[in-house]
């Protein structure tokens, strides 16, 4: 991970997540000199078959535990001389924080706390001798958080995108607990000069993502004939980010951001929900073309919308781009193909998932509502 080439020990939180897991593999790919700590509590979302790969190789440890456990950060930062924080672990669902906000609260902020106060004890207090002569950038170790796009709320269909100076406006309980979280790890920085980069991504999708997310969601239904719940009218808008570009933009970070600062990654590409339904209905309709269920945007259905639900989100990435030398590699819409295909190719992967609490949770919650649409394209 340094510019010079030599090698780090990284404690990796929530890797066992969909953007974790997909971190560590991008690590293993372009840095395989790195040790990988990985710290996962193994709840519904983290899936442990997600780094067979990579627990079969001497330089990934994965580790089972909370990260709200003092005891256990506080031995894997001593045991494995952990220079590099990479913070992945939280409640991420937006409908769950609705239903369920306790939990929020307790991973994201309180976890994170935790995790702060560790690694400033640890690095700051202690003084151990981590640390090579010549570290990478202006720090000898740093904690980079890994936030959303939604601590800064909600814009207008004019509105310009999210800077990393709009203020903070969250509107879900997950999006107050992640925003409570980066007011934290900033406030360690200003006040305690803990070593700190937190990133502000868009909505992420690619391999590994748990199924109750949009995409996978809209896919697993059409290869399952399963109704598509789209919330309301459809018509809010995401950027959308493919997950290998979003490592690549945490890598640029590690090697080259500068400490304190934060970094909105985007994947400049905002589209509304129901047009991104539509656009997996003709994938899945030319992926699938023997499926019984073609053609697949006949499986829409739409449902109640959620309280509180953010009509648009959109990134400004230019600090990343500027600063660091940040590009996408992936295009929209041949990642997006990818994904489908990775889904199609992945059965057993998926359908482990689908257990009794992921069934009943899927039932429960979408509930179908009929109303009238004037607009022809939504129906």
């Amino acid at each position: 991970m340094r510019v010079d080439g030599s090698s780090n020990s990284l404690l990796i939180t929530g890797g066992a997540g969909f953007i974790g897991s997909n971190f560590v593999f991008y690590l293993l790919k372009h840095h395989p000199e790195d040790r990988i700590i990985i710290l996962d509590a193994l709840t519904y979302a983290g899936n442990l078959p997600n780094l067979d790969e990579a627990r079969k190789l001497e330089n990934v440890i994965f580790v089972q535990g909370d990260i709200g456990d003092k005891e256990l950060v506080g031995t894997l930062l001593r045991q494995y001389k952990i220079e590099i924080i990479v913070h992945f672990a939280a409640e991420s669902h937006v409908d769950r924080s609705i239903h369920t906000p306790d939990g929020f609260v307790e991973t994201n902020v309180l976890g994170t706390h935790n995790l702060l106060k560790m690694a400033r004890k640890i690095w700051l207090e202690e003084g151990l001798d981590l640390f090579p002569s010549q570290p990478y950038s202006e720090v000898p170790c740093r904690f980079h958080h890994v936030s959303t796009d939604e601590v800064y709320g909600s814009l207008g269909p004019d509105d310009q995108a999210f800077t990393e100076q709009t203020p903070y406006a969250p509107n879900s309980p997950y999006a107050a607990s992640k925003a409570s979280s980066d007011h934290l790890v900033r406030a360690y920085y200003k006040t305690y000069g803990l070593p700190i980069t937190i990133s502000n991504c868009s909505n992420n999708f690619g391999p590994y993502q748990f199924p109750e997310k949009l995409i996978p969601l809209m896919i697993i239904n059409m290869l399952e004939g399963k109704e598509l719940p789209v919330y309301g009218d459809g018509r809010q808008i995401r950027d959308w980010l493919y997950v290998e570009d979003h490592c690549r933009g945490i890598e640029l970070i590690l090697e080259s951001g500068r400490t304190g600062e934060t970094y909105n990654i985007g994947g400049n590409c905002e589209i509304a929900n129901i047009d991104l339904v539509h656009e997996l209905t003709c994938l899945l309709d030319s992926f699938c073309p023997s499926s019984p269920y073609r053609p697949h945007a006949s499986l829409i259905s739409y449902v109640r919308d959620r309280p509180g639900h953010d009509r648009r989100y959109a990134i400004n990435s230019q600090k990343i781009y500027r600063e660091l030398g940040f590009d996408l590699d992936y295009n929209f819409f041949d990642a997006l193909a990818n994904t489908v295909l990775w889904y199609i190719e992945n059965e057993s992967w998926w359908r482990d998932l689908m257990n009794e609490e992921y069934s009943n949770w899927i039932a429960s919650h979408y509930e179908r509502e009929s109303f009238e649409r004037e607009d022809p394209k939504l129906i």
